[in-house]
């Protein structure tokens, strides 16, 4: 069974950059498509961006576009989204997930998550 595991969240100013991971076990991360979610408190959980299990083609939020890059090295087994220019309503818990199939950033059309990785974006 396909288990995911974040990392690379912490506390960082505005406009900096992190590179969040997502490290796969149990199963091939290359078969399947990978999307970065967040949920800040209070709030829906958000599609951030999306990969296919290819690396071919990728999807972003509007709110991310431009500032965020996600990318895959499927001989590693993990995918990553580099976070540059970040501001403070990028702040929020940060998910990988997993389906079978098309790239997409609704949540409700993936099956595995991981646990989530903290960003703080201070002002």
């Amino acid at each position: 069974q396909l288990q995911l595991v974040e990392s690379g969240g912490g506390l960082v100013q505005f406009g900096g950059s992190l590179r969040l991971s997502c490290a796969a076990s149990g199963s091939t991360l290359g078969n399947y498509a990978i999307a970065w979610f967040r949920q800040a408190p209070g709030k829906e959980r958000e599609g951030v961006s999306c990969i296919k299990s290819s690396g071919t083609t990728t999807n972003y939020a509007d709110s991310v576009e431009g500032r965020f890059t996600i990318s895959r090295d499927n001989a590693k087994n993990t995918v990553y989204l580099q976070m540059n220019s970040l501001k403070p309503e990028d702040t929020a818990v940060y998910y990988c997930a997993a389906r079978w199939g098309f790239c997409s950033l609704y949540y409700g059309y993936y099956d595995a998550w991981g646990q989530g990785t903290q960003v703080t974006v201070s002002s």
